[in-house]
């Protein structure tokens, strides 16, 4: 089993306490997004549990656990999301040149395979044209050489209820054309900065530039991390263009205070605030507790390493 920590919420940066308890109790409880009566309890038993991937735009608040989460048994990587934009776009996140040292700490604690950078979404307004972003990639990539091995990008999808926001605040759809010029540009830097360059979730073919479409639940990374082979699909509840292997979310919509104003998983302001002031670091949910009428289903657990070894 591996674990998603989390794509719809940061959980590095906001809910680690959270986080820990759950580990060290072995199991959480997950909302079914689609129904407010329905939870599955997952178990995290170290031995089901064979890594944890974290999605963060700031892990400092991590940074004094994870030697205990070393050492209770649990693989993990990160990916990092680290762009240029500042508090018009991501108005909660710290200055970025002190995310850029975060990065660079992190990496001297795990390595620079266990470090992904996120350079996503990619998003064009007038002031913020391809120049701009050629640029900033340019600039990161250079404080970030030596601490990734990896770069990922994405083009900003103007999602239905994000779209008026996205709209107002000067986002406009990416063109072909423009998609071909950023790649090139990044593609080039990259490869000067020693970083291997992947796309997330994008349909548009960009081999030309020796850009390939990323995993981000990355089965070739994962059995690096572990030593071993490990058998696992992809993930069928993802986006056809997602490369991604199947793993168990336990992140929850509308939770996240970072505030950005590109994030499809967060509805409104006051559902964020609301939900935050409903969580409870003990708390088996991340946030609020189960209904009284409440159906919880128990998710089968089994470690990919273990479903090798039983084939065969």
């Amino acid at each position: 089993m591996i674990i998603s920590a989390s794509r719809r919420t940061d959980i590095p940066a906001l809910y680690s306490e959270w986080l820990m308890n759950r580990l060290r109790e072995g199991c959480v409880l997950i909302p079914n997004p689609r129904n407010p009566y329905r939870f599955s309890r997952v178990q995290l038993a170290p031995y089901t549990v064979d890594c944890i991937v974290f999605w963060t735009k700031n892990p400092a608040p991590m940074f004094s656990r994870l030697s205990e989460i070393s050492a209770m048994g649990y693989p993990f990587y990160f990916q990092f999301t680290l762009t240029p934009y500042g508090p018009a776009w991501e108005p909660n996140l710290p200055p970025k040149s002190k995310l850029i040292e975060t990065f660079r700490q992190l990496s001297r604690m795990l390595g620079p395979d266990r470090v992904v950078w996120r350079y996503d979404p990619v998003i064009l307004t007038q002031q913020m044209d391809v120049a701009y972003h050629l640029r900033c990639f340019e600039e990161i990539a250079g404080y970030l050489e030596g601490f990734t091995n990896r770069a990922i990008f994405s083009f900003l999808d103007i999602y239905s209820r994000v779209r008026r926001v996205l709209e107002s605040a000067g986002a406009e759809e990416i063109q072909e054309r423009d998609m071909l010029r950023l790649a090139e540009g990044f593609a080039v830097c990259a490869q000067s900065h020693h970083m291997g360059l992947f796309t997330c979730c994008e349909s548009v073919e960009l081999k030309a530039y020796g850009i390939q479409h990323a995993a981000c639940i990355d089965a070739g990374l994962i059995q690096d991390i572990l030593g071993c082979t490990i058998r696992c699909r992809k993930d069928a509840g993802q986006r056809m263009a997602c490369g991604c292997v199947e793993s168990i979310e336990i992140g929850t919509y509308d939770s996240c205070t970072h505030g950005c104003k590109y994030c499809y998983a967060t509805s409104s302001a006051p559902a964020v605030a609301k939900h935050a002031a409903e969580h409870d670091p003990a708390g088996s949910l991340l946030f609020g507790h189960l209904p009284e009428n409440a159906v919880v289903f128990e998710r089968e657990m089994l470690s990919v390493r273990d479903r090798q070894m039983h084939l065969f």
